[in-house]
């Protein structure tokens, strides 16, 4: 039985509290030691910060800053196992399902907390005094939330009045500090791509980062610049290549490459590749076609929609980011990634990819291809599901697998996922900050990594644009 510091698992009562306290002390305790005595100097650094703060208990907000490969994921392990091995509460979160699978029992951080996904500035978490969440959060010593730049400030500002509010009646001065008190710990890169805002402009995408709030001016700045996968056993030769291969990245997410105009560059790119765009008709076996269930949402009594203006069958045509297409065509063997939360605990988020085994009529069977889970034989369910998209003239739900055919993904459903081989193909250059750093950057290697750029007329080149709002970065000194 997992042992807990001052309590016995028989006596909590609320099952959030329970679930995260079922661990073993004496495990994490050995795996601790073990973290710990692999750490670099930066990252000692960085863990020793955080880990005073919590023993104060006077609260603070930090930023881990460093690219992929500086180990901060290998810090967040680390300060899980010492904390838990004394029997405290920490909660990992991250700003997508996928990279939530890399944390200690992950979640997201709008599932953990509850933010509303249509975010405004009088926005707070959908939790209440005394409730079996507030009582979590009130008994949790540490909170880490990793891939901070890629969610709008807002939802960390929603955060900070929630935790505020909850805490104030405990101790009248925790309504005067920063997330009530609580140790928060951010983490990412701000070369990645920033908050998606729908046909917003550059200046509204800067500001919606989380250094651009109120919060920012009590953050602590905890930096990693040394890349781990240079000190794992290479050879002179290979060192060489991955220091080079690692600093050209960082060019590209910094912007200084090539001509620089105001955050737009023209660059020039290494090792063009045909990427096979036909790899779903190359697949042996019978198609199987799934069709929706589409229809319209009545919102409001006052809504002027007539039964009949919006048809399931211009309903069917409708497609948006998110939820899947009214006609799924699947085969066995063929990739495919899922576009909701399911079971984190069995690794089935946004982002998951899985093999498609068998097809039935009312489940799909598939085998989990990413991180702890893999292997993991599981059946996905037809869902019902509603764009957050405000772009439709009118509000509708669709029942679907909520499964995308996935030999290829976008790039900003890539962000969080580490790879050994990546193909990229650029049919038209990218539009934002950040696309083309988080492109590249998921290999782990320069061999991995294949290119294909077409010009506007369609011919391949080894030229492209890479935009960087350089803004961002200026309140990282």
């Amino acid at each position: 039985m997992p042992r807990i510091s001052g309590e016995s698992l028989l006596h909590v009562q609320n099952r959030l509290v329970l679930d995260v306290l079922l661990y073993d002390r004496l495990s994490m305790m050995e795996e601790h030691k073990r973290l710990k005595n692999s750490l670099t100097y930066e990252q000692r650094n960085a863990y020793e910060n955080i880990v005073s703060a919590v023993s104060a208990d006077a609260g603070g907000l930090f930023f881990l800053y460093g690219f992929g490969g500086t180990g901060k994921t290998f810090i967040w392990n680390t300060l899980s196992t010492f904390f838990r091995s004394n029997g405290e509460i920490i909660l990992n979160v991250a700003s997508s399902g996928i990279a939530s699978l890399l944390l200690p029992r992950g979640r997201t951080g709008h599932s953990r907390f509850r933010i509303p996904i249509q975010i405004t500035e009088d926005s707070t978490c959908n939790i209440t005094q005394n409730s079996p969440i507030a009582e979590l959060l009130a008994k949790t010593k540490l909170i880490i939330w990793d891939e901070a730049p890629m969610v709008h400030r807002l939802c960390f500002e929603a955060l900070d009045k929630t935790l505020r509010d909850i805490l104030r009646f405990s101790d009248s001065r925790c309504v005067d500090k920063p997330f009530g008190g609580k140790v928060i710990v951010l983490g990412g890169d701000f070369r990645q791509i920033l908050p998606v805002i729908p046909r917003g402009s550059r200046q509204q995408i800067v500001n919606a980062t989380i250094n651009y709030s109120h919060l920012w001016s009590h953050c602590h700045l905890l930096t990693l610049t040394k890349n781990m996968q240079l000190t794992t056993g290479n050879g002179i030769k290979n060192y060489a290549e991955i220091k080079d291969f690692s600093n050209w990245l960082l060019n590209i997410g910094d912007g200084d490459l090539g001509d620089n105009i105001d955050g737009e560059s023209m660059i020039t790119i290494p090792d063009v590749a045909m990427i096979n765009e036909l790899l779903m008709s190359l697949i042996p076996g019978e198609e199987k076609t799934y069709f929706s269930l589409d229809n319209v949402l009545k919102q409001d009594n006052n809504s002027q929609i007539e039964d009949d203006e919006f048809s399931p069958e211009i309903l069917n045509t409708f497609s948006c980011s998110g939820i899947p297409d009214h006609k799924l065509i699947l085969k066995v063997n063929v990739l495919v990634m899922l576009l909701r939360n399911i079971d984190q605990s069995r690794g089935l988020c946004n982002g998951t990819r899985l093999l498609i085994s068998r097809l039935g009529n009312r489940v799909v069977e598939g085998t989990v291809l990413t991180e702890s889970n893999i292997g993991e034989t599981v059946l996905i369910p037809r869902m019902t599901m509603s764009p957050s998209s405000h772009s439709f003239p009118v509000h509708f739900q669709r029942r679907q697998f909520p499964l995308v055919v996935s030999f290829a993904m976008s790039i900003d459903k890539s962000q969080g996922q580490s790879l050994s081989h990546v193909g990229i193909y650029l049919f038209r250059p990218v539009f934002t900050h950040g696309q083309l750093y988080v492109a590249h950057s998921r290999v782990k290697s320069k061999q991995g990594l294949k290119i294909l750029i077409l010009d506007d007329n369609g011919c391949v080149t080894n030229r492209t644009f890479n935009i960087v709002y350089k803004e961002v970065f200026q309140r990282l000194m």
